[in-house]
């Protein structure tokens, strides 16, 4: 899947927040300006509520999800019906065009919906819960 960047939808109604995947991003991470890799005010907690800002997700902001070491940390909850998929925990997204790679990916139904973009593989958190679903998947 290629991703592109996601057009202005800002006159496109919001789904149901039952049917779009939920965003949880730590607000002291990705509220701060990753100097090497992101310099934008506000860093990337800016770019994820512009996400949610379009109606594709519901964005939660939490004090800490307890990875402080590997940099700005999101995870994708997905939609009820997906609810198997589990999470899906990133790390270090910061910058315009991965950000636009996770929106593409979120619209298109995220975890358990949609295959992950190529490009968003490398910035995966392989957490407990994610290694015992694939240990499980390979019996």
């Amino acid at each position: 899947m290629t991703a592109t960047t996601p057009t202005d939808d800002r006159e496109r109604r919001p789904r149901p927040a039952r049917t779009v995947p939920g965003i949880t991003a730590c607000g002291l991470c990705a509220g701060e300006t990753l100097v090497a890799t992101d310099t934008r005010p506000g860093g990337q907690l800016d770019r994820l509520r512009r996400i949610a800002e379009t109606g594709d997700a519901r964005l939660t902001v939490v004090d800490c999800l307890d990875e402080c070491e590997r940099g700005d940390v999101v995870v994708v909850r997905p939609v009820p019906a997906a609810r198997a998929a589990g999470p899906t925990w990133f790390e270090q997204l910061a910058g315009d065009e991965l950000t636009d790679a996770l929106h593409c990916w979120i619209r298109a139904g995220g975890p358990g919906m949609a295959p992950l973009p190529d490009r968003l593989v490398p910035r995966v958190i392989q957490t407990q819960d994610t290694a015992s679903a694939d240990a499980t998947a390979a019996s």
